[in-house]
């Protein structure tokens, strides 16, 4: 079966006056249609820029990139990006903001319009169509931020730390609803993320990776009881731990 996410022996060297700097040397993983994949490694290690491939912004040095079976530079699937801050325009309203970028691909008609106030209503932010970004609380905005990813309707979800900016509380309650969001919505996603606890609690397989350059560790399967879905059920689940024990076991070997 071709997955749906495919990284073949990809790498990417930083180039400076100063020289050559090899950042992610010969990477190697896939991912299937629906799953939820969290990359986790050291700092510097090259996760970011490992996202900025797999979203098109970035070109490898060396190895290719499938979505389908298909070069990711050809394909017509859509991917989604949601960044560490939300980036919502302050002189934009929510409603505004969400509608963003299918105002930009000219594709923001009626029905359109009528399926974002539902999302809107949905995911906790009925009320607040016509609010400035500035009367939000941080988990709004990052919801906000959400639903104008998912209104281009993308096939594959990337999101680079995006629960960083949260205080701790606010943090484990969004990502809880947000990955909820995501999975609810059956959608094919990857996080990166340090937060060894996070990773754990949203993903179907963990990718290690190891110093610059990074490379793959190790890929890890996460299976949690039927009853332990959600984020903060996983959190207290019996297994949790030993998971967060075994990834950071993995990680402990480069010190």
């Amino acid at each position: 079966m071709i997955p749906k996410l495919e990284v073949n022996r990809v790498s990417y060297s930083y180039h400076s006056l100063d020289g050559e700097t090899l950042a992610l040397s010969d990477i190697s993983f896939n991912v299937s249609a629906g799953e939820f994949v969290a990359i986790v490694g050291p700092s510097g290690c090259g996760k970011s820029t490992l996202l900025s491939m797999l979203s098109g912004l970035t070109k490898p040095e060396k190895g290719a990139i499938f979505i389908d079976g298909t070069p990711l530079e050809t394909s017509p699937e859509a991917i989604g990006y949601m960044l560490q801050k939300d980036h919502l325009f302050e002189w934009r309203n929510v409603l505004s903001n969400v509608s963003l970028g299918l105002e930009i691909q000219k594709r923001l008609d009626e029905p359109a319009r009528l399926e974002l106030m539902e999302m809107m209503s949905a995911y906790g932010l009925a009320g607040f169509e016509y609010a400035k970004p500035s009367e939000l609380s941080g988990g709004m905005r990052q919801r906000a931020a959400l639903i104008r990813t998912l209104a281009l309707k993308p096939d594959i979800l990337l999101l680079d730390e995006p629960f960083s900016a949260l205080d701790y509380q606010t943090r484990l309650a969004v990502c809880d609803d947000i990955s909820s969001i995501i999975r609810g919505a059956h959608k094919t996603a990857i996080l990166v993320t340090h937060d060894l606890s996070e990773a754990i609690s949203v993903a179907d397989r963990i990718v290690v990776l190891t110093p610059r350059p990074g490379r793959v560790k190790d890929i890890l399967t996460i299976q949690f009881p039927e009853g332990c879905v959600r984020p903060l059920d996983r959190r207290n689940c019996s297994e949790f731990s030993n998971y967060f024990n075994m990834v950071w076991k993995e990680l402990k070997l480069y010190e």
